[in-house]
């Protein structure tokens, strides 16, 4: 049995941790748009959610771990 993938045409980003992540977003934000994906801030209308963060301390880590679930759980 073959399984195709939906195609991703919405991409919706949560930036956690420091201020270079938020940049680093957002320049991964503009190149996806370049490329014709939609942006949506929320992520329940997303086919794809990318979650850009830190794992330096540990506090950053649990929050990280949280959006991941919460991702999941869409």
């Amino acid at each position: 049995m073959t399984r195709t993938a939906k195609p991703i045409r919405t991409v919706a980003f949560v930036s956690l941790g420091c201020p270079k992540n938020l940049v680093d977003s957002e320049r991964m934000l503009g190149l996806l748009a370049q490329d014709g994906l939609i942006i949506t801030p929320d992520p329940a209308e997303a086919d794809a959610i990318v979650i850009n963060t830190c794992g330096f301390l540990e506090a950053s880590k649990i929050e990280s771990m949280d959006q991941i679930q919460q991702a999941i759980e869409l």
